[in-house]
Formats: C-alpha cells, structure tokens, sequence
C-alpha cells in the first residue's frame, strides 16, 4: 500500500469519525431519548389512565418531562453550536410523535372524540408530506403560530391526562374542550401561515 493511499485511508476514517460526532452530539441524543421513550409513556398512559385516578399526576409528570426535553436539545445544539440537518428532521418528528401518540391514545380512551384527533392528524400529515416534496430545499422560519400550536397542544393533553380533568367537569363548561377547540383552530391556523409564508 502506497504512502498516499494510506493517508487517504486515514483521511476517510478522520471524516466518519467527525460525521459520527456530528450525528451524535448531545442534543441529537436528547431527541433520539425522546423518541425512544414516547412509546413507553403512550403504552403507560393506554393502560393505567383511569378519570380522575391520582395515578394520571404520574402520567401528567412523565409526559411534561419528555415534552420540556424538546426544549433541552435546542438549548444544547444552540449552545455548544451543533445544529445538525438530522437535528432540525428529528426534532419536529419526535413532538409529532408524543403529541399524535397521545391525541390518538385519549381517543382509544374515550377521553377526546375521534375527529378532533383525526383533524389534527391531517394536517400534521399533510404539513410533513409539503416540507418534504416542495418546500424541502427551503428554511422556513417557524412562526408565532405555529409555536403557539405546539404549546397549546401540549396544554391540552397535560390537562386531559390530569385527574383536574374529572375534578373540575361541570355542566356549565368543559375546560378540556375547550383547550383542544383552541388547539385545533392554532393547528389549522398555522398550517394555513405555514403555506402563505412558504409561497411568498
């Protein structure tokens, strides 16, 4: 082997090591949790949520834990300036997967109707399938809708899950209702900024 193949050879491994690095940086490691551990929480949630049981303070913890790790990895990529194109991929999918999984596991509950799940699901879908086939060469910034989208999702399913949930039920108004209402206008809303933002 000739001196110049084997420096090629050293570059090569040089570069996989660094590319290694790069995927698995910290905050990559904190969203590849995150998804690794939504599934555990959906089949928790799925089998030992009962109304109004205190057990569902557990689940509530559980799932604030891995819904605040989403704001961990952007704080760790930013900080130690390891943003990474797998990053930015992983890191929408792993919310759509702890707060789909969950819209959907409150409807196999009967906790939440199944076509607001399915509304939301849609769009969650289809905003996927548009970012990936015609706005995939682009950067688009994420909105103040679309943010607020995330947020008030979550909120929504913190107090579903939680027994304030069967606590606070009346006849007069249902708070859980009405954060996922709010929920789904902000999801539809900010779909439809999403387009505009994306034409312009």
């Amino acid at each position: 082997m000739t001196m110049k193949m084997m420096a090629t050879l050293g570059n090569l491994r040089v570069d996989s090591k660094s590319s290694v690095f790069r995927v698995l940086n910290a905050a990559n490691l904190v969203t590849f949790g995150r998804i690794a551990v939504t599934p555990v929480f959906l089949w928790l949630l799925l089998s030992t949520y009962k109304a109004g049981d205190p057990v569902n303070w557990i689940l509530l913890l559980a799932f604030i834990l891995i819904a605040a790790s989403d704001g961990i990895d952007g704080a760790i990529a930013r900080k130690q300036n390891t943003v990474t194109k797998l990053g930015k991929l992983l890191d929408p999918i792993a919310d759509k997967i702890l707060l789909g999984g969950s819209f959907i596991v409150l409807s196999a509950l009967g906790v939440l109707d199944w076509w607001i799940t399915v509304l939301i699901l849609v769009r969650e879908v289809a905003m996927t399938v548009y970012r990936l086939i015609v706005v995939k060469n682009r950067v688009i910034p994420a909105s103040a809708s679309g943010k607020s989208k995330t947020i008030v999702q979550a909120i929504a399913i913190g107090y579903l899950i939680s027994p304030l949930n069967k606590m606070l039920e009346n006849q007069f108004i249902d708070i859980g209702l009405f954060l996922v209402v709010v929920a789904l206008f902000l999801t539809w809303f900010s779909a439809f900024q999403y387009f505009k933002d994306s034409r312009s």
